[in-house]
């Protein structure tokens, strides 16, 4: 008797064993499966992510003395110039010297019609002539007031077949030409409006206070990554924290220091305006550009002001800087 049930408790225990075993393994294959399941999504997702590089072409002013192109930046997405933001005095040698192409560009976005963000637009066009551009080059800006004309007017007074400015160029508006331009007026809007999609490449826009000039602030999200430009403004509309909440990069302008009043205020943040609303976004990381003799050797000071509420990176704009997005 005692044989058989010992023989009994062998088998039992044997097979009790065995299932541990069974489940076990079990379960350290669908770990193994669960692990490598999340690497390839991961990976996938990574190699899905483009590479994105934002560059400075111009960081300076209106003024002649800065040395420093107008402001303009251009946003890179895998080594292609898709993207360009303003495109004042200066900028289109700063185009060339990057080594940007004409062909490459998707999308122009002008924060407003101010001399010092529009002036070398009429040089990109001409020498467009000269390379493979062809296609629809969209071209985004602000409406119209009694002090600005709204950007479709402004185009066409530039370029429009009978009684433009450069009128020669005209074949760029009417179909003749390779290039054509597609312009978009964007009316006054103070919540965030969605205005361009291409593949992954969305554009949001809103209205910003500069003064007596209509002036829109852009945010360009690219996957899962995004920068926002804040144009020339001084905060008064407290539109941009809702267009640039969560960020990567805040591009914002440091044209008047700390303590800045009269008309200077009324176009322009200061430092402390800049710190808040880099607060409130949350953003990143802060770029500090449009940058002028009257902030330039004030940076020490900018800084101390704008970390009062803002605790992320800064970093000062110079020509053809770049940061990149990862």
């Amino acid at each position: 008797m005692l044989p058989y049930l010992c023989t009994r408790l062998l088998h039992k225990y044997s097979i009790h064993y065995l299932m541990c075993i069974v489940h076990a393994r079990t379960q350290r294959i669908e770990f193994m499966i669960n692990y490598f399941y999340m690497l390839a999504i991961t990976t996938l997702f990574a190699l899905s992510q483009p590479n994105i590089k934002l560059q400075v072409l111009g960081s300076g002013g209106p003024e002649s003395g800065d040395k420093r192109a107008s402001s303009s930046y251009l946003i890179w997405v895998d080594g292609k110039s898709k993207v360009l933001i303003d495109f004042g005095g200066g900028a289109s040698l700063r185009f060339e010297e990057v080594n940007a192409k004409i062909e490459d560009l998707d999308v122009i976005l002008l924060t407003h019609l101010h001399v010092d963000h529009t002036a070398d637009i009429p040089v990109l066009l001409k020498s467009s002539f000269f390379t493979r551009a062809s296609g629809n080059l969209h071209i985004y800006g602000p409406s119209n007031n009694d002090f600005m004309p709204s950007t479709q007017e402004f185009i066409e007074r530039l370029f429009e077949d009978n009684h433009g400015a450069w009128h020669y160029l005209g074949d760029h508006l009417d179909c003749k030409a390779r290039l054509q331009l597609k312009t978009h007026t964007i009316k006054d809007t103070r919540t965030v409006k969605s205005i361009y999609t291409q593949g992954n490449l969305h554009i949001s826009a809103i209205s910003v206070h500069h003064g007596p000039i209509p002036a829109i602030a852009y945010r360009v999200q690219i996957g899962n990554k995004s920068i926002t430009f804040s144009g020339d403004m001084n905060g008064d509309y407290h539109t941009l924290e809702k267009l640039a909440a969560g960020t990567d990069i805040l591009v914002a302008h440091n044209a008047v220091p700390k303590g800045a009043s009269g008309v200077a205020s009324k176009l322009h943040m200061t430092p402390n305006i800049i710190g808040q609303i880099a607060k409130q976004s949350k953003t990143k990381m802060l770029i500090l550009s449009h940058r002028m003799l009257r902030t330039l050797g004030k940076e020490a000071e900018s800084k101390r002001e704008i970390k009062k509420y803002y605790k992320g990176n800064i970093k000062f704009a110079n020509d053809k800087s770049y940061y990149m997005l990862k």
